[in-house]
């Protein structure tokens, strides 16, 4: 039996994933490779967090998406998987904003981050 979860994202594009990963300060390590689970069993990912309990938390394209894969026993991150999920969506979503807006000639001008923990950003583009 299989203790390995997938947990869906919205995430599609590994690159702004990685970025997103190292603002927060996590070790991961790119390229095809094993998450390693419960009694050996392994899952492929693009993305790996190798943990010091030695299971792994990957990055899974499946498709669509790059989903999490972890057994979920032996989560050993500094944040609750809610609280991981949700701090990698907004960086995730800072560098797909950036990224994009600087594709259509937008420059970012002004970046502030509120109590609440969101990130309001004004962007700029000159015509002329």
């Amino acid at each position: 039996m299989s203790h390995f979860s997938h947990i869906k994202t919205q995430i599609r594009h590994l690159d702004f994933l990685q970025c997103a990963l190292s603002d927060l300060g996590v070790n991961w390590k790119s390229g095809s490779s094993e998450v390693r689970g419960y009694q050996n069993q392994t899952r492929v990912a693009q993305l790996i967090i190798q943990q010091d309990n030695g299971y792994d938390i990957g990055f899974s394209w499946n498709g669509e998406e790059y989903e999490v894969v972890t057994d979920l026993q032996f989560w050993q991150q500094a944040w609750s998987v809610d609280r991981f999920l949700s701090l990698v969506s907004q960086r995730y979503a800072y560098h797909t904003v950036l990224a994009t807006s600087s594709h259509q000639g937008f420059q970012m001008t002004e970046q502030h981050q509120n109590q609440d923990g969101s990130i309001r950003l004004v962007l700029q583009r000159w015509n002329g």
